[in-house]
């Protein structure tokens, strides 16, 4: 299928493969359980699960305590000069207005779906590390096992339950990036959005301490709250000094840790960051985001019991009906809203799986215009030979063809890199033709949407000087790159760039790897380096490169094999 803007593709477009809408079960990756999550203290590996029996212990004892200090005259004499609210702070007379109830609504949805595709994010890659070299051995979190080192290990993704992942199959990480990154979106407007309203009106006095008094107070709260001999409420005109930082963290700290260290995720930013980004590495921004999110659990889960156990008819007649009234009025509004979340929970994971195209759709559409921007912020960071990774993580579908064994049994002698379609001068390049171009370094670290990442030296010729040989017509807008390797449901792999992002002075199809000859494993004979997007737009094994005016035709018309058959974006420069 052509049109008049290509009129002919390349012979390996004949190669490529439809894909389906939805995710078929039957033809994705098989299950994979990982193990319950641990947490490494130098040398031990430690599962969460002994944070129950000993959080139960931590409590019972912190009641015990509580109430033997609640005993002591000096005690009762600082809880008494700090009851729990700072005298100096000021008091709240207009409630809780109908924007702000709305807005926590908003939020509390919102978190559901970050909470969870979040997770399934963390589920392709399991491990986190404070380094920017994912060596296996030197994470100190998982939950998948230990990487094996028998066998070249490429996917250490594991399935998820769908009622907590979305939508929990493996390896599903192109649907749940939509998800986490287009309600993010939503999410940082609403933020926004509550920010402006809470500082024009005096809502920012409740959330916003203006006397140190809130320390001392805070740590009257906590003794008064941990001897279950609860402090008086006054939440309707104010937070209690505990409340008050809770919070202050979560809303002000909290969130913009989250946005930052998510943004310095970013292959695009990252390598634009210069020295910060090498100390905020990607690693670094995981963990740290790994971190605020588990805030943001913590919270919730704390928030809500406290809403239950201090008074749940007076805290839902606050937040879900604006009154203060010894009444039930706010009690069904919180359960609609509640129901509301409780089936977007339930029936997320199925729609996802049913609608996976739409999803990726949506996701183009609301976020995808954002990650187009980030690809014009050229990254520019260059690092140095002590930078490189002691171990590389391998992955992708290998080639298996005669074709491609012919050709390593041969070290490449006979292969011929073939560039067509929208050009002036098609061409038919050996190793040795590119070996004998202008040759380019840089020691750049790699981006796998998994969430691993490495740094390596990489050696090879810039698009730049394969452009002025072919010469792109006017109406070559992207570069297709065709690999000699299959994807994983069958059919060539391919993926498309724009064609100004191939004009990019760090944009090249590598030869070398550490100053060695490229190996099988990584991508021989060539690879293509483009250091504003994630690895797998960077195909390896590449077999021929054509200049398209669109790519609606190739595959499935999204814009690559991950693309088509796993839903990916095919801009990924975040």
């Amino acid at each position: 299928m052509t049109d008049s803007s290509n009129p002919q593709h390349d012979p390996i477009y004949e190669e490529l493969t439809l894909a389906d809408d939805r995710l078929k079960l039957s033809n994705w990756l098989p299950p994979r359980e990982g193990i319950i999550p641990h947490i490494r203290f130098g040398k031990r590996w430690i599962s969460i699960l002994w944070a129950l029996p000993l959080g139960a212990a931590l409590l019972v004892l912190a009641i015990a305590a509580a109430q033997s200090l609640r005993e002591l005259e000096n005690v009762k004499a600082f809880i008494e000069h700090y009851p729990g609210i700072a005298q100096a702070a000021p008091s709240i007379e207009t409630g809780f207005p109908w924007w702000l109830r709305l807005q926590h609504f908003v939020n509390m949805f919102f978190m559901m779906f970050i909470i969870r595709a979040g997770i399934q994010i963390l589920a392709d890659h399991p491990r986190l590390y404070w380094k920017r070299d994912c060596t296996p051995g030197t994470d100190w979190f998982r939950f998948q096992h230990e990487v094996p080192m028998d066998r070249v290990w490429t996917d250490d993704s594991v399935t998820l339950p769908t009622w907590l992942g979305i939508p929990g199959l493996r390896h599903t990480i192109g649907l749940a990036r939509w998800w986490h990154f287009s309600v993010n979106m939503l999410w940082t407007i609403n933020g926004v959005l509550f920010y402006v309203l809470l500082f024009s009106t005096d809502q920012w006095r409740r959330l916003v301490p203006l006397t140190w008094d809130v320390f001392p107070n805070a740590l009257s709260t906590t003794i008064q709250y941990a001897s279950l001999n609860f402090p008086v409420d006054h939440g309707w005109t104010r937070y209690n000094g505990l409340q008050q930082l809770a919070y202050f963290v979560t809303v002000f700290v909290a969130a913009s840790v989250s946005i930052f260290t998510g943004l310095m995720q970013s292959p695009a930013i990252s390598n634009r960051s210069g020295w910060f980004g090498k100390i905020l590495n990607r690693q670094v921004a995981r963990s740290i985001h790994f971190i605020s999110f588990s805030w943001f659990v913590a919270f919730i889960l704390g928030h809500g019991t406290f809403v239950a156990i201090t008074g749940l008819r007076s805290n839902t007649n606050h937040m879900f009906a604006g009154v203060d009234s010894p009444n039930w009025e706010g009690f069904w509004p919180f359960v609609v809203a509640m129901s509301i979340v409780g089936m977007a929970w339930w029936r997320v994971s199925p729609f996802t799986i049913a609608h996976a195209r739409l999803v990726q759709k949506a996701g183009q559409f609301t976020i995808g215009w954002f990650k187009g921007l980030l690809e014009w912020w050229s990254p520019t960071s260059q690092l140095k030979e002590k930078d490189i990774s002691p171990f590389f993580w391998p992955n992708g579908t290998m080639p298996n063809s005669a074709e491609f064994d012919d050709l390593v049994a041969d070290n490449f002698e006979h292969y011929r890199l073939r560039i067509d379609g929208l050009v002036n001068h098609p061409q038919e390049l050996s190793l040795l033709d590119l070996m004998a171009m202008p040759k380019q370094e840089q020691i750049s670290t790699h981006f796998c949407i998994q969430g691993w990442s490495g740094v390596a030296k990489w050696g090879g010729v810039t698009m730049r000087e394969i452009m002025m040989l072919v010469e792109p017509t006017d109406a070559a807008r992207y570069a297709v790159f065709y690999s000699l390797a299959d994807g994983g449901d069958g059919g060539r792999y391919y993926d498309v760039h724009k064609i100004a992002n191939m004009r990019h002075r760090l944009t090249i199809l590598a030869y070398e790897m550490n100053g060695e000859q490229l190996s099988v494993l990584h991508g021989a004979p060539l690879r293509l380096r483009c250091e504003n997007e994630l690895g797998f737009k960077m195909v390896k094994w590449i077999s021929a490169i054509e200049f398209v005016h669109d790519f609606a035709d190739l595959g499935a018309g999204q814009g690559g094999y991950n693309e088509d058959h796993e839903f990916y974006g095919y801009r990924e420069s975040i």
